[in-house]
């Protein structure tokens, strides 16, 4: 159903929610015509992180932007927020748009739900583009490891209740002077009203449960991504995007 947007928005989209595998989606859409795109963000991410491309692709195709279950403006209540479980949100959600197959994009930290995705519902996908991304099981892990230069915040975002403890009622700080600056190679890349939304959802009661699950996730299935990696592996074309640019390891 059309929705009221909650934070920021865009001219030529309208916003939308839909219940889905137990929980609730937001996700916004444009275009008219072309084949159906589906973007997926990472994190300290929403849909918005889409929001300068979103009209560019709306020119040739039919763009839909989703907050991943936790994030943004979709549900977060008591629930699995691991990446299977996003992924079958994905699904049902494609399902329900009855726009498939989908030119499927993922970035960051839900590298493993749209992989998850393409490879158990290939039926869905058109083609497959991994935005600096990782998966469980090929190395990604090792982002974690702060003894090897890894992002500390990987297992303060793992631990359950810290990200509460630690990041509720700092959502400015973290995402404005540390996150966004940390992670971007052109530093003024985010503006202060980007990160005014982004911290918005953030900011709303438990609005860390989606990436605290996700990164729990990465942490323990890598066995699982690499037996979907084995068979029944990636069946479309595949275009595989790096962060490129730094001298050091970015988080995922």
């Amino acid at each position: 159903m059309n929705a009221t947007p909650a934070g920021a928005t865009l001219p030529g989209i309208t916003h939308h929610r839909v219940e889905v595998n137990g929980t609730t989606l937001h996700y916004v859409a444009a275009g008219t015509s072309g084949t159906p795109i589906l973007l997926v963000h990472g994190f300290p991410e929403t849909w918005w992180a889409f929001h300068k491309l979103i009209p560019l692709l709306a020119e040739r195709h039919r763009v839909f932007a989703v907050d991943l279950r936790g994030f943004g403006d979709s549900g977060n209540g008591p629930g699995e927020y691991d990446s299977a479980t996003s992924a079958e949100d994905l699904h049902f959600l494609i399902e329900q748009l009855d726009v498939g197959p989908v030119h499927l994009t993922g970035q960051d930290i839900s590298g493993a739900t749209v992989f998850r995705l393409a490879t158990t519902h290939p039926q869905d996908v058109l083609s497959f583009i991994a935005i600096e991304t990782g998966l469980p099981g090929f190395g990604v892990e090792a982002l974690a490891d702060i003894t090897h230069g890894g992002a500390w915040y990987i297992g303060v975002l793992a631990s359950p209740g810290i990200p509460e403890m630690l990041l509720a009622g700092r959502e400015r700080e973290f995402l404005g002077q540390f996150a966004f600056s940390a992670t971007s190679a052109t530093p003024d890349a985010s503006t202060d009203a980007d990160i005014d939304e982004f911290v918005r959802s953030y900011a709303r009661p438990d609005g860390w449960r989606g990436a605290s699950g996700l990164y729990r996730s990465m942490l323990r299935e890598g066995s699982e991504i690499k037996a979907l990696a084995d068979a029944p592996g990636l069946t479309v074309p595949v275009l595989a995007v790096g962060a490129g640019g730094r001298s050091s390891r970015p988080p995922p």
